[in-house]
């Protein structure tokens, strides 16, 4: 599962959360918020779906903030502690593997006499390190810091979903909208939508 959250599911760009609000606000401008309970139909990520029921539902902008905020707090800790499985199991994977290899070497001295099983009990002694650094180096703290950049891009589109849909709650004009957003992007993505 933990895997899967790191590595399946890719998120939104923060670019096209931009183009979309952009839009969604323009309609509320014209339409008044109700245009936004199909969008809430067809959305696919729950965050921006319940944000936007709640603003059709004419919840007020505070109780809006409250809940999305609190999402993206339970959110963060969730990855937090998928994160922290990962980066134990990279901490313990090389002590098994010294077990391994400590079991290894009782084994080689305890056969001191026969040299055919030194060369067996030495490579348990060998491979058993090898697989403790390989699992913790090679996977666990990968996917550790994975899990970790996944929670702060997805926190940094909570905030931007967040601010988008206050600012429409606020009636502000669609086009002060993507100047407002543009923060949230890294300064070449903003450079292509100030161009663009």
């Amino acid at each position: 599962m933990l895997q899967g959250v790191a590595f399946g599911n890719p998120l939104d760009k923060p670019e096209d959360l931009i183009q979309k609000f952009v839009e969604y606000a323009d309609m509320v401008r014209k339409d008044g918020m109700i245009v936004l309970e199909s969008k809430a139909s067809e959305e696919k990520n729950d965050f921006i779906k319940r944000g936007l029921e709640m603003l059709v539902d004419g919840k007020d902008k505070s109780f809006v903030r409250g809940q999305l905020t609190k999402d993206t707090e339970l959110m963060t800790l969730r990855h937090e502690r998928g994160s922290d499985v990962w980066g134990a199991i990279g901490d313990f994977a090389p002590a098994m593997g010294m077990i391994g290899t400590l079991v290894g070497l009782v084994q080689m001295l305890a056969n001191m006499s026969d040299p055919k099983s030194i060369g067996p009990a030495m490579a348990v002694a060998l491979l058993t390190t090898l697989y403790g650094a390989f699992l913790a180096n090679v996977i666990a703290f990968p996917i550790q810091q994975k899990l970790k950049q996944r929670m702060v891009d997805e926190a940094l589109n909570n905030e931007l979903v967040l601010t988008a849909l206050n600012f429409m709650q606020d009636g502000g004009n669609p086009r002060v909208l993507e100047d407002k957003l543009s923060i949230y992007l890294d300064p070449v993505a903003r450079a292509k939508l100030a161009k663009g």
